[in-house]
């Protein structure tokens, strides 16, 4: 799988007091088997089951934290 890493400064908190990440469908696909994962003290990566929205050409990753962590996706052509 490939995946997309992202840093705790790249959350946006919503009006919904959500923080969110955004990503590009063009940059991991349409978001249908995507894995989130969070970076734990020891550097191992964790998954998490996250809120997932799409809006147009975005997905966004949502949790109640900004955390550093990374997005799994299946490869595309």
């Amino acid at each position: 799988m490939a995946h997309r890493n992202f840093r705790k400064e790249d959350f946006v908190k919503d009006s919904s007091g959500l923080y969110q990440v955004e990503f590009r469908k063009g940059n991991i696909g349409e978001g249908s088997d995507l894995l989130v994962e969070r970076r734990n003290e020891k550097g191992e990566y964790e998954i998490l089951q996250t809120e997932i929205k799409r809006h147009e050409d975005s997905i966004f990753v949502c949790w109640s934290e900004p955390f550093d962590g990374r997005v799994l996706f299946d490869e595309f052509h």
